[in-house]
């Protein structure tokens, strides 16, 4: 990255941002700066130190290093560095990237007083010299099972899984115009053509949980000018030229090679992951005919298999957990210097990740197991929200429509130990009102549709 003192604004442009954090990246380099954001009401005053923002990057870096790359593979992942940055570069850059920021996201104001960053490899723009550009799509693929019954109060929740849920929740609330067909549980599923509709689904309503980006430019993605799919389409095209450009063959060649990339793996042999109960989420609206064809192995070592292993830490669901955060939290009220001790706020070091991994599986009554189990929640949290990012590179020597390809994992920070409480009452909400609402079980979208996988 360019010296701190040679630091120009002119240089960056936004790029996104998450609840937390906003992005800008470098107009040449394949570099991207993570600042922190704030709530618009601490515009005036920093809510926290500028030693507490640089302590809150690294432990957003030790988290990545050392407890989700050894879970979810050092292949994925990507921790980046923290550097300090011209706090006048930081206010000219705020200025600048202001007007670009989608409305709703506007609530939240980037940090301007510590300059404290996360430096990180651009994703979207790979540094490979191709003759045409590199595809990159991002994915927040959420949770991709469902609860047991033994630990939930109501039975709907082991059978629509959360996002469908969530989904009519937030349309309800305003917060999306339309409600999304996606179900993460299709494409968790390891059946191709489940996994074919979900991401159909994500092309055609992808709100904040799909995006393409084409040689470093979003064109496809969350604001009103970039959800038309046949714009979309149009340029895809030049990628996909063997199906005579129509529509159609594009669509389907591309959510295939998408397919593809996922189920990937580098494990001969590769099993699955083992999963227990319904694998089917009763609001997904595949057809019978593809669900009656009973669940398919997804890979362990694929990223998506990757990223649910990781998802299932969350064995108890909130309802379970919540007795033992009260345990937690009742523990550190009358013996508050534990929370050193039991790194409720890490350090997120080797050794923290290895009390998770000793945690016994029957509650001994300690403070120790609470913990664990709370942490274990918390990682699996992390896992839900990430996003993967998968960069497909055209191959010039071989038939049209062939790429290479790679798998990244993103949005890895740790959950705050405040997080589950907050969690608890969002569950009550969300179920509440789907309950409330619930219409009933709606007609499969794609009743006699069989889709042939072809090589590509």
């Amino acid at each position: 990255m360019e010296a701190a003192d040679k630091m120009d604004d002119n240089e960056w442009n936004y790029h996104g941002e998450g609840n937390k954090s906003l992005v800008v990246s470098h107009v040449q380099m394949s570099r991207v700066l993570r600042l922190l954001k704030y709530s618009s009401e601490d515009a005036e005053n920093a809510p926290q130190t500028t030693e507490e923002a640089f302590r809150q990057m690294e432990n957003i870096v030790d988290f990545s290093n050392n407890v989700m790359s050894p879970l979810l593979g050092d292949k994925f992942v990507h921790s980046g560095e923290v550097v300090k940055l011209p706090l006048e570069f930081v206010r000219q850059l705020s200025i600048k990237v202001q007007h670009q920021r989608p409305a709703w996201r506007c609530d939240k104001v980037m940090d301007i007083y510590s300059g404290a960053a996360l430096c990180l490899p651009n994703l979207t723009a790979p540094s490979i010299q191709t003759h045409t550009p590199p595809l990159c799509i991002e994915i927040k693929p959420k949770c991709g099972f469902l609860p047991s019954p033994e630990h939930v109060s109501k039975d709907i929740k082991t059978k629509v899984c959360r996002y469908c849920m969530h989904q009519q929740y937030k349309v309800a609330n305003g917060k999306w115009k339309r409600k999304s067909l996606y179900c993460p549980l299709d494409l968790f599923s390891g059946n191709k053509q489940r996994m074919y509709f979900a991401i159909k689904h994500l092309i055609e309503e992808p709100q904040n949980n799909f995006k393409i980006f084409k040689g470093g430019q979003c064109i496809h993605g969350d604001r009103d000018e970039l959800l038309s799919v046949s714009s979309l389409l149009q340029k895809l095209r030049p990628y996909f030229t063997c199906g005579n450009g129509r529509n159609k063959v594009v669509l389907h060649d591309f959510i295939q090679v998408l397919v593809d990339s996922l189920l990937s793996s580098d494990e001969e042999g590769d099993e699955g992951v083992e999963r227990e109960g319904r694998t089917v989420c009763e609001a997904s609206l595949c057809s019978t005919e593809l669900i009656r064809t009973g669940p398919q192995p997804l890979p362990r070592d694929s990223v998506l298999g990757r990223i649910l292993q990781v998802q299932l830490l969350d064995s108890l669901d909130i309802e379970g957990l919540f007795p033992l955060y009260r345990r937690v939290e009742q523990y550190l009220h009358h013996f508050p210097k534990e929370r050193s001790r039991l790194q409720i706020d890490g350090p997120y070091d080797k050794a923290f990740l290895e009390k998770l991994q000793k945690c016994p599986r029957e509650d001994d009554g300690s403070i120790e197991y609470a913990v664990a189990k709370v942490q274990q929640y918390r990682i699996a949290m992390t896992a839900k929200d990430c996003s993967i990012m998968v960069t497909l590179v055209p191959r010039r020597d071989e038939e049209d429509g062939t790429f290479s390809f790679s798998a990244s994992i993103l949005d890895l920070d740790p959950k705050p130990q405040d997080s589950v409480r907050r969690q608890q009452r969002l569950d009550h909400h969300v179920v509440a009102a789907y309950l409330r609402d619930d219409p009933g079980p709606r007609p499969p979208l794609y009743p006699e549709c069989t889709l042939l996988i072809h090589p590509v």
